[in-house]
């Protein structure tokens, strides 16, 4: 079969024939990929550079951790793969598939399963969002971000603010439910400045942070009480686009009511990961297949993944492999 195959990590996949996979016992199935997202995840993986990382395979190893394909009945499934799914065929978990709805196709619903669990997992498990609050989303022009502001609006947040670098998509994240945008190319003094005037006439209750770094910092040290009661603020990161560490002063964490927690893959409960997959990707493909979350995407076929790998799709779009 053709895949996409790194043999080295650091380099770029390539267009290749590779061993179609086998399946191993009852609880897995193969599936024929029709498209796969290119993330973060996979691409941080594909270096090594991510904790989830395999070990180094000499025979080289298929990229890709889910996907869009067809059963053997040719019903439509998202699945998580246990194989590469960057490849014609994957082997993936029974008990990790989502049919599909009618009215969605295959590309756009590859491109979403990351980015919901990249926002709603971190909203209904670690923030525990509630009707009616306030939320605010750093590094949100990027693909996820994105689709964290509409899941927040849907899942009822009264107020939305987004921080980001490009001006022209911080303008079009208005238009996709945010109230209020925070340039991240001011200095240090005005966003603070921003966040603190914000919060005051509005407090802050979940902060969805995609870049951690510098920015993490700025936002934290915006939040950062006088001695006088303080909102409680849930605190979830997510990505870490602007640097892997912090510095973040004991006086921050002892003035403000502040919960600091992570969401990502080894943080999640089994419970929550069958609910992922039980509950909440089903409702969030049913709501793209009636247009009620918008997703922006740019395809390619497999045979381009060489030169398409590294490519930085403009305006928060998910690269999408089609097979």
């Amino acid at each position: 079969m053709k895949a996409a195959v790194i043999y080295t990590k650091g380099e770029m996949p390539k267009y290749a024939e590779f061993p179609e996979p086998i399946v191993q016992n009852e609880n897995e199935v193969l599936i024929s990929v029709k498209a796969v997202a290119i993330t973060n995840l996979d691409k941080g993986k594909a270096s090594g550079k991510h904790y989830s990382s395999e070990n180094e395979n000499q025979n080289g190893f298929v990229v890709g951790s889910d996907g869009i394909g067809l059963l053997e009945d040719g019903k439509r499934v998202y699945a998580r793969g246990i194989s590469g799914t960057i490849a014609e065929k994957a082997v993936v978990e029974k008990n990790r598939m989502v049919p599909l709805p009618d009215g969605i196709s295959n590309a756009t619903a590859a491109a979403m399963p990351n980015a919901v669990a990249g926002s709603a997992m971190a909203l209904r498990f670690r923030a525990g969002i509630k009707p009616g609050e306030t939320v605010l989303i750093n590094g949100a022009t990027g693909f996820t971000g994105q689709m964290a502001i509409q899941i927040a609006k849907h899942y009822g947040a009264k107020k939305i603010i987004v921080t980001g670098r490009n001006k022209n998509t911080l303008q079009e994240l208005l238009k996709l439910g945010a109230d209020e945008i925070i340039s991240l190319k001011q200095d240090d003094e005005t966003i603070v400045n921003q966040i603190q005037a914000i919060h005051k006439e509005n407090p802050i209750d979940i902060v969805l942070d995609y870049l951690w770094g510098h920015p993490a910092e700025l936002i934290l040290n915006a939040l950062k009480g006088n001695g006088s009661f303080t909102n409680k603020v849930r605190f979830i990161t997510i990505g870490s686009m602007a640097g892997e560490n912090i510095q973040l002063s004991s006086g921050i964490l002892r003035s403000v009511n502040l919960q600091l927690s992570g969401s990502g893959l080894g943080s999640w409960t089994k419970e929550e990961v069958k609910l992922l997959f039980l509950e909440i990707l089903p409702e969030m493909f049913l709501l793209a297949a009636e247009n009620k979350l918008k997703v922006t995407i740019e395809e390619v076929p497999l045979s381009d993944i060489e030169k398409m790998w590294n490519t930085e799709v403009s305006d928060g779009k998910r690269l999408i492999v089609t097979i």
